[in-house]
């Protein structure tokens, strides 16, 4: 089964995805369950698109105003949602944000 983590944080989190994944990301791709993935620019170099009638809507920044932004994510490959929460733990952004599991649509 395929889940995105979309990993999540204030903005001081930038500070903690600076550090890396201390070693997280080496122990996730030995045991095979990274499919992809990557970090993100901050919200502010965002442009959110928005389609009302025949108007095309941009926006400079994030839609929604909240603290948290999206940060990054990470695609895995693994046997369950078991497995996907306890891949998803052991993310250091874990210790210091939000990690939110997402099934992908199957066909």
């Amino acid at each position: 089964m395929k889940y995105v983590l979309l990993i999540c944080g204030d903005e001081t989190a930038a500070a903690h995805a600076q550090d890396g994944c201390g070693g997280w990301s080496e122990e996730m791709e030995q045991r095979g369950v990274v499919r992809g993935g990557a970090g993100l620019r901050p919200p502010t170099e965002a442009t959110t698109v928005r389609v009302r009638g025949d108007e095309v809507l941009l926006t400079d920044g994030p839609f929604a105003e909240t603290r948290e932004q999206i940060g990054g994510f990470v695609l895995i490959d693994c046997a369950d949602l078991d497995e996907a929460i306890e891949i998803a733990a052991k993310h250091p952004a874990a210790g210091y944000g939000t990690i939110e599991i997402r099934p992908l649509l199957t066909p």
